[in-house]
This record gives structure tokens, C-alpha cells and sequence, in this order.
């Protein structure tokens, strides 16, 4: 039987309905080691950029305390969320070179990119100390990530074979699964 589509990554395209998405109970920035998020982006060929708190980040689709980019550099405040970094972080890593020369807020992508940019983000949370895949399946899920079997954690363990896939062919992932550290070529 043919899998179904994916259903994106956020309920109808855009952060949650809360009217003040700083009360979720999300891990940010403040909360982690910087130097490891940095060094984590770095290895991808991304510079974190921090932003002053309250001030507008640079780069940032969805606005608020959302992370940005802007070619090789991601913003972000403190208050901004892991999910959020490694989202954007992986859309970097996942778009085609010609994308990466002129990215500015809107990394695009197709479903099956868009897929693949939210396996590898919970892959990425492994590599920060503190936050792993199981916190950042459950903060995707508070923030408002949307996935067919219910939950980020199920879709991740269950039906994200085609992102897998994906990652592989496009040089992110190796044939046993583990980053390469290098973005799609």
C-alpha cells in the first residue's frame, strides 16, 4: 500500500493559535549551551547569530520569537525555541546550494524536503546536550507540529521511512542512519 502524503510540519502553516506563544512550556535557546548550538550549526556551514531580546529577528518567516535565516546566518533570540533553531537549521542543510545562495526567510522546499527538514531536526536535538529527540518530539508537538498518525514521536517512529530516504539520497544521512555533517549537495 502506498503511503499517503505528508501532512506538513505545522498545523495549518503557521505557529500555534495561542495569542502569546511565550507561555508555551518550550525549551529555548537560554536554557541550552549556546556554545554547542553554535558549533552543532557550524559544522553545516551556518553561523548563529544572537539577537537582542525584544528586538525583531532578522530572517524570520513566522515572526514573534521564531529563529531566521538569512544565507549562511541563523538568527535567534534567547527566548527563541530548540524546535525552531534546528526547523530552520535544517531547511538550510536540506536546500540545494543555488537555494542556500540566495536564502532570505523563506527556505521553500517541497512535502517530501519539508519531511525530511523535521526527521532531521529531531536527529540534530541529539547533538545538543540537554535536549535529545524525546523533548523536542514533545515540544514540537506543544508548539503545534502537525503529523497524520497523531504525534510528532509516532510520525518519527512509524511513518517517516520517505525523510529518512530523502536524507540518505541527498548526502545528510549515511546507510547506517548517522549524520554526515555535511548539507545536501
Amino acid at each position: 500500500m502506498p503511503a499517503s502524503p505528508p501532512v506538513g510540519c505545522r498545523v495549518n502553516d503557521r505557529p500555534p493559535a495561542s495569542p502569546d506563544t511565550a507561555q508555551l512550556n518550550v525549551l529555548r535557546l537560554g536554557a541550552v549551551d549556546r556554545l554547542a548550538v553554535a558549533l552543532l550549526l557550524n559544522r553545516y556551514g551556518l553561523e548563529l547569530a544572537l539577537v537582542a531580546p525584544q528586538e525583531i529577528i532578522p530572517g524570520s518567516y513566522w515572526g514573534d520569537s521564531e529563529a531566521g535565516l538569512r544565507g549562511g546566518r541563523l538568527y535567534a533570540r534567547l527566548d527563541t525555541p530548540i524546535h525552531s533553531i534546528l526547523h530552520e537549521a535544517s531547511h538550510f542543510i536540506c536546500m540545494t546550494p543555488e537555494r542556500r545562495v540566495g536564502l532570505d526567510t523563506d527556505a521553500g522546499g517541497d512535502d517530501p524536503e519539508e519531511s525530511a527538514v523535521c526527521y532531521l531536526q529531531i536527529l540534530l536535538a541529539d547533538e545538543i546536550p540537554g535536549v535529545g529527540r524525546a523533548r523536542l518530539c514533545a515540544d514540537m508537538d506543544t508548539w503545534g507540529y502537525s503529523f497524520r498518525l497523531g504525534s510528532t514521536r509516532a510520525w518519527f517512529e512509524g511513518d517517516s521511512d520517505d525523510a529518512r530516504i530523502w536524507l540518505i539520497d541527498s548526502g545528510v544521512l549515511d546507510r547506517m542512519n548517522r549524520l554526515t555533517g555535511a548539507p545536501r549537495c
